[in-house]
């Protein structure tokens, strides 16, 4: 059963577990469940899913459940009037707060289309964050004594393929649990003596006006027992 944080008669979110895909994905095609799935056979109806959290990442993800309020939501998702927040744990001291204003090439889904997607013009892509906490552990995972590691909060201002992860990386603060774009030892480290293995990058909060009632609603999920783990540790 997933977990509902939100319904009305137009709209429905849910607390997506990490490692499940939001539909069915013919990158993912031996992956049977998926979140639009489930919630239609949960619910008995039909969902229209109003955007992407990645497959590794776990947090709000908000459906429609008629067509007219998946267009009505669609609008406010392409005029970017949402205003959405992520928590994630990435290596190193990040900065007490900061803006990542760096553009981001599409990224190709498979290998076929890498050549035409090379082609592509860099978009526009910016992210807001703070930093929550920090914590030096006093293990050495690479190649010094102790290693640091930061808590943020991240507030997207644009919704780019992978945006937070390649950001994050971009400025050398690459997400824990991130096989892609991540660093090997400080995963394996966090695997071995936390016992967490996924991506530690949760959407915790989305804010936005109610097409039909016009009241602001404000959506908040927890993370998992795995990330409250690591985030005990910052405490």
């Amino acid at each position: 059963m997933l977990e509902i944080i939100y319904k009305d008669e137009h709209l429905i979110a849910i607390n997506k577990p990490a490692g499940l895909l939001v539909h069915k994905s013919a990158i993912d095609k031996h992956e049977e469940l998926n979140a639009m799935h489930l919630l239609r056979d949960q619910l008995g109806q039909w969902v229209y899913p109003l955007h992407r959290l990645d497959k590794p990442t776990s947090g709000i993800l908000l459906f429609a459940s008629h067509a007219d309020m998946a267009k009505s939501m669609g609008e406010l998702f392409e005029q970017r009037i949402l205003q959405k927040t992520y928590m994630a744990v990435v290596r190193g001291f990040a900065d007490q707060a900061g803006c990542i204003d760096y553009a981001l090439k599409p990224k190709a889904d498979f290998k076929s289309d890498k050549k035409r997607y090379a082609k592509k013009e860099a978009q526009e892509a910016v992210t807001y964050y703070n930093c929550l906490a920090q914590v030096e552990l006093p293990y050495e995972v690479d190649k010094y004594p102790t290693s640091r590691y930061s808590l943020l909060e991240l507030k997207p201002k644009t919704g780019r393929k992978h945006q937070l992860r390649r950001h994050l990386k971009h400025i050398n603060h690459p997400i824990i649990g991130d096989t892609h774009y991540g660093k090997g030892p400080h995963n394996r480290f966090f695997k071995a003596h936390f016992d967490c293995g996924r991506l530690l990058l949760a959407a915790t909060a989305l804010v936005f006006q109610h097409p039909v009632t016009e009241k602001e609603i404000v959506i908040e999920a927890g993370v998992d027992k795995d990330f409250q783990n690591v985030i005990n540790v910052f405490k």
